[in-house]
């Protein structure tokens, strides 16, 4: 058997719009696995070559993700375009163990070349959504468990994302390795505050904070239905902090006006990452009202600075909610619904700080040394069947 600290490890990773938090996970992999590479189309905003980590990283050829169909309160559909040279840098690699993303063409590829290459596959499956499983396409199913059956383990970040693979693609359960891995840097995201410059807010407390991109799949708008419930209930003590920029935004502004509560909502328009967390900071309750998200990272994000959460159903980041001791879960499409779980913190705000402190210990126990260690035991059950090359 091959030494571990010889072991060659590849991740295939087509796009990265959340490598800043794959980033901190390799850098506590690679101490186990020295031999890892991160293969990847393009690389984050904000990438820094300089942090642990980002060694491992490696770009190949141009990903693009190509459309094919416009969802309005959901992803839009298409499939990434991959480069074709990811074959020349496993040959040239050979690794014993691959991690392809998903079921992208990159997956297909792996997939293909396993007989001659001899390695094992563990398919990570980030999380389950309605546009990005294609459950009403038979064809793309059809291929899915054919890729499906070739595979020696998948890692998904969600149980949603494991009654996926289990009940649709047919996957074993025990094949499955289901652990949070998509987690945020709890002490970078703290260290930010030092070097941030706390906005002048003076709002009205509870301040209820909404951060990502002004756009209809996101939810906002059964957000602002919810505020205008509200008012016709006469609850008018709170404000809603809106931090992002998008489409929708005039419309939204619209609403606003049309429902004449203006002076409850405070937009901000986008704000730096490393500025985020002042704003986290000032605000009291996180809500996530989106349509449709495989997970959300605002989520655990917000739980790191204290908040309780209010957290739609439509993202399988609601995996971290307590129901009733951390935040509530609600439907996207019932605005009434929402009100009251807002109403309750307007009515009790002796609770955000309890339910605040439980979000902190709760995400406490997912943190990138945990994803990592995620990622260990599963190349170590692969390589228990790998033969000495």
């Amino acid at each position: 058997m091959v030494d571990k600290a010889d072991w060659r490890v590849a991740w295939l990773v087509p796009e990265v719009e959340l490598g800043a938090y794959w980033q901190p996970v390799l850098k506590e992999f690679t101490k186990v696995f020295k031999n890892t590479v991160f293969y990847t189309g393009r690389v984050w905003s904000g990438f820094d070559p300089t942090l642990p980590g980002a060694s491992a990283i490696q770009l190949v050829g141009e990903t693009k993700f190509v459309e094919t169909e416009k969802i309005e309160t959901g992803y839009d559909r298409g499939f990434i375009a991959v480069s074709p040279s990811i074959i020349g840098y496993l040959l040239k690699f050979r690794p014993q163990v691959v991690f392809p993303q998903a079921f992208s063409l990159w997956t297909v590829l792996v997939i293909l070349l396993k007989p001659l290459c001899q390695w094992q596959v563990a398919i990570i499956y980030d999380g389950s959504s309605p546009n990005t499983d294609f459950r009403d396409s038979s064809f793309r199913t059809f291929v899915r468990r054919i890729l499906a059956k070739f595979a020696n383990a998948f890692v998904s970040n969600s149980q949603a994302g494991k009654r996926y693979l289990v009940e649709v693609l047919n996957v074993p359960q025990e094949l499955v390795f289901t652990r949070t891995y998509l987690v945020p840097d709890a002490e970078a995201l703290l260290k930010c505050l030092e070097t941030s410059k706390p906005p002048n807010l003076n709002l009205k407390h509870p301040i209820f904070l909404y951060v990502g991109r002004i756009t209809a799949r996101k939810g906002i708008k059964t957000l602002l239905e919810a505020c205008a419930m509200l008012k016709q209930q006469g609850s008018a003590d709170y404000t809603l902090l809106i931090v992002g920029k998008g489409d929708q935004q005039a419309e939204l502004e619209a609403f606003i006006q049309e429902q004449d509560f203006v002076d409850r909502v405070k937009w901000v328009g986008w704000v730096d990452y490393g500025n985020l967390g002042a704003y986290f900071q000032q605000a009291d309750i996180f809500v996530f009202p989106t349509f449709e998200d495989v997970w959300g990272m605002v989520v655990p994000e917000a739980m790191v600075f204290g908040k309780p959460v209010l957290c739609s159903k439509g993202a399988a980041s609601c995996e971290l909610i307590a129901e009733g001791e951390n935040g509530y879960i609600f439907d996207p499409t019932n605005a009434q619904e929402l009100a009251d779980k807002m109403q309750i913190f307007i009515e009790n705000p002796d609770r955000i700080e309890s339910m605040g402190q439980k979000s902190r210990q709760l995400i406490s126990q997912k943190t990138p040394e945990t994803a990592a260690k995620a990622y260990v035991e599963v190349t170590s059950f692969l390589m228990k069947s790998v033969v000495s090359w």
